[in-house]
């Protein structure tokens, strides 16, 4: 799975929108969207951001991990 699939699956799991998710990253929707269709690579500083928002790891996002939970275990 990439990085786009979870930021959406991520996304819709918590009942937001594009548009939502956009404002809180400072950025436009149609600029978050590429991020999700895999046509923009998600900046490091945002991916941090969304892990904190969605309560996830970074290797999680990245799909290092399938692991969804934040730290270690």
């Amino acid at each position: 799975m990439i990085i786009g699939d979870r930021l959406r699956i991520l996304r819709e799991k918590n009942e937001l929108t594009q548009s939502e998710i956009a404002t809180y990253l400072c950025t436009s929707q149609s600029y978050y969207a590429q991020y999700e269709n895999g046509k923009r690579q998600i900046p490091l500083d945002r991916a941090a951001r969304l892990a904190q928002l969605y309560n996830v790891s970074m290797d999680y996002i990245s799909g290092l991990s399938d692991n969804i939970n934040r730290g270690f275990k």
